[in-house]
C-alpha cells in the first residue's frame, strides 16, 4: 500500500541532516556547532568534545571551552589543533578560548561552495527517496490511473522538499555573504 507519510518522514530526515551540516559551516560568528564531530583522545578513548567540556559563547566571536576535568585541557587543545578549524585555541590553564576570525571574501565564497555542495547532496538524497517510492509503487499492482496518481503525489512531494532545500541554501548563503 502507498504510504505518503513514510516518504515525508524520510524526506524530513534529509532536511534535518542538511540543517545539521549547515550549522558546522561558520559565518564569522562563534557557534558551538563548529566543534561538532571533534573527537578527543581521553584516557585512550575517542570522546566527543561536548562530553568533556561545556562550550559557551562569551562574545560574538569567541568560544569558551571549560573542561569538566582540568587534566583534559591539553587533550582538548590537541584535538582542536588536529581538527584544523583555522583557529588556534588560547589556553589559560582553566579554559580554552577560541577566537573566530573575520571571514575574508575568498573564505566566504569557499563556504558558499561548501554549502552549495551540501544542498546538492540533499537533493540527491531526496531523489533517491523518490526513486525508492516510485519503485515501490510500480511493484504493487495498482491500476494505471491509481499508479499515476501516486507517482504524481510523490513528484509533488519532491518538488516541495527541493524548494525547502533551495530556501535553506539561500538563507545560509545570505548569512555567509553578509558582513
Amino acid at each position: 500500500m502507498f504510504n505518503e507519510n513514510e516518504i515525508k518522514i524520510k524526506m524530513d530526515k534529509v532536511i534535518e541532516n542538511l540543517e545539521s551540516k549547515f550549522t558546522t559551516v561558520r559565518a564569522g560568528r562563534a557557534n558551538p556547532n563548529i566543534l561538532n564531530g571533534i573527537m578527543v583522545e581521553y584516557y585512550g578513548t575517542p570522546t566527543p568534545i561536548q562530553g568533556l567540556a561545556t562550550i559557551s559563547v562569551p562574545e560574538a566571536r569567541q568560544l569558551m571551552i571549560k573542561p569538566f576535568d582540568k587534566s583534559s585541557l591539553k587533550d582538548l587543545e590537541r584535538a582542536i589543533y588536529a581538527a584544523e578549524l583555522g583557529m588556534a585555541p588560547t589556553n589559560n590553564g582553566e579554559v580554552l578560548i577560541l577566537t573566530v576570525p573575520e571571514l575574508t571574501e575568498e573564505t566566504r565564497k569557499n563556504y558558499v561552495k561548501q554549502v552549495k555542495d551540501m544542498a546538492e547532496d540533499a537533493r540527491i538524497a531526496l531523489r533517491n527517496v523518490r526513486q525508492d517510492a516510485n519503485n515501490g509503487i510500480k511493484k504493487q499492482e495498482f491500476s494505471d490511473d491509481e499508479e499515476k496518481v501516486y507517482l504524481d503525489q510523490v513528484q509533488k512531494l519532491i518538488e516541495k522538499y527541493n524548494q525547502i532545500v533551495e530556501d535553506k541554501f539561500k538563507e545560509k548563503e545570505k548569512e555567509l555573504l553578509s558582513i
